[in-house]
């Protein structure tokens, strides 16, 4: 049972949170201002926003379930996301800084022209929204818990409601630069939320479940068994998989890209995408072993045994009865400060993406300062409001919600880096080829998807493959759809990048 205490915690960090968003974010003049923060960001700040950005929630929620049920594989995916990290900071960085775009997608709408910006643009706005969906009810589950054990009814709706609101505020006033501020102090937060409970645990139980769970072969981190392309625990898809997957959230993905051209120069942007990389795996290291000290603590029970509906509630569940008081408020703002730095960013991300790959492109007149300025703010709370609806229906699935938030962004990832790449290493290919190209590619990660998700319950393809699929069936697809055209140089082909990278 909470006590009052943790109430004043968890009421206190929201409203500082919102009072630090809005006090660091300056006045925006302008969509540079609003989506860019002026291009004047410390690549630190940028780094820890963009670890911020993509673990969320579903980190301290999710991944200590998968040590828990399981063993720490999970590495394996962070050392693909380094690898994949180091490829997009010196092949795509510097295409993104080669003009003033805001966007990622103005690459390609640069590259094949306005409707393949525009296509892209639209498809990162409902995969985002249907992903980071996942990753607000991630942050619903501990609340939920919170509320039923004070003998407060209530839904994940409401929660959800509230959580959007408070973050909306913020992000709506102060745009990109209060994102990424308020994303380095939640970060710190939740990883700190994190070492402290390993050393509660620790202390209360003497620290053996370390040495319980090296017995136990929970410690196993390389698996080199199975079949590695069902096997999402396996190293081949891990390591491969997880890198490829890294170039499309971190390439091709406007939630990260935007924090990447708010830094000073390209240089810059660079050092803060690969030392995010290092992050991310100090800070999966950190939830994982949360995860082992959990299954100490609970003398090695399952989920089941516990009274759970849920795996993922193990780690919100002790918090609020393991902890001492003062010290479960400061978890469960660590989880909140997950929740909404994510839901801010996506936010940002989403309302710069309909501005400039959406509403710009569908005028037939240039877009305005102060009319994109007032669109994006509109943006803002639409797209707010609109994450209600994909949290409220992922809630009665039963998968780990990690692997769920990122077989939904694989879903499209593909394409989008498939897009990119045909542009750079295709000259013959022309905006007809990469759109028929993207569709198909998301076409069939769609069907993977569904088939495992709501027809046959088996997985056919690990969601670490869904990236490379997409971007062999978008390589294939418009390879040969461009064959139809000239072999020399097409007049909207970025021929100086494609010379580079031949």
């Amino acid at each position: 049972m909470l006590h009052t205490v943790d109430l004043v915690v968890i009421v206190a960090y929201l409203a500082a949170t919102a009072w630090l968003g809005l006090r660091l974010s300056g006045k925006q003049k302008g969509l540079r201002d609003y989506f860019l923060g002026s291009r004047n960001l410390p690549w630190w700040a940028v780094c820890l926003s963009v670890v911020a950005t993509e673990t969320s929630a579903l980190t301290v929620v999710g991944t200590p379930v998968m040590a828990f049920v399981g063993n720490i594989s999970f590495l394996q995916v962070a050392l693909g996301y380094l690898l994949g990290r180091v490829v997009v900071a010196f092949l795509m960085l510097p295409r993104y800084y080669d003009g003033e775009m805001v966007t990622a997608y103005a690459y390609l709408g640069k590259r094949f022209g306005s409707s393949t910006q525009t296509t892209a643009g639209v498809t990162f706005l409902f995969t985002r929204l249907l992903a980071d969906g996942v990753r607000v009810l991630a942050a619903a589950i501990p609340l939920k818990l919170i509320l039923d054990g004070l003998g407060i009814t209530t839904n994940y709706f409401t929660i959800i409601v509230v959580l959007a609101v408070v973050t909306i505020l913020y992000t709506f006033i102060g745009g990109i630069r209060a994102v990424v501020w308020v994303d380095v102090a939640q970060m710190l937060l939740y990883v700190l939320g994190g070492v402290l409970a390993i050393v509660v645990i620790s202390v209360q139980t003497g620290g053996g479940w370390l040495t319980e769970a090296a017995d136990a072969g929970k410690l196993q981190m390389f698996v080199f068994s199975g079949n590695p392309i069902s096997d999402s625990s396996s190293f081949v898809a891990s390591l491969l998989g997880g890198a490829v997957f890294a170039m499309a959230s971190h390439g091709a993905d406007q939630l990260v890209v935007q924090r990447l051209l708010a830094c000073r120069s390209k240089v810059e942007a660079q050092k803060a995408l690969i030392w995010s990389g290092v992050v991310v795996l100090v800070q999966f290291a950190v939830f994982l072993l949360v995860g082992l000290a959990l299954w100490g603590y609970y003398d090695h029970a399952t989920p089941d045994q516990l009274g759970l509906t849920r795996n993922d509630e193990i780690f919100p569940r002790f918090i609020v009865e393991g902890l001492p008081a003062g010290v479960s408020g400061l978890l469960l703002a660590a989880i909140l400060a997950a929740a909404m730095s994510t839901l801010s960013s996506s936010l940002s991300a989403l309302s710069s993406s309909t501005v400039t790959d959406v509403y710009a492109k569908l005028r037939r007149t240039p877009v305005t300062d102060e009319q994109g300025l007032r669109v994006g703010r509109w943006a803002t709370i639409g797209w707010g409001l609109a994450f209600i609806a994909p949290a409220v229906f992922f809630q009665s699935d039963e998968g780990n919600i990690v692997v769920l938030a990122l077989g939904i962004a694989g879903i499209t990832y593909g394409g989008l880096l498939g897009s990119f790449v045909l542009g750079i290493v295709n000259r013959r290919a022309r905006a007809l080829d990469a759109n028929v190209a993207f569709v198909a590619a998301v076409a069939v990660n769609l069907f993977f998807f569904v088939m495992e998700k709501y027809v046959t319950g088996e997985v056919w393809v690990a969601w670490q493959w869904y990236p490379l699929l997409g971007v062999l069936v978008t390589l294939a697809v418009g390879g040969l759809l461009s064959l139809r055209h000239p072999s020399g140089p097409a007049a909207d082909v970025d021929a100086e990048l494609a010379e580079q990278v031949r």
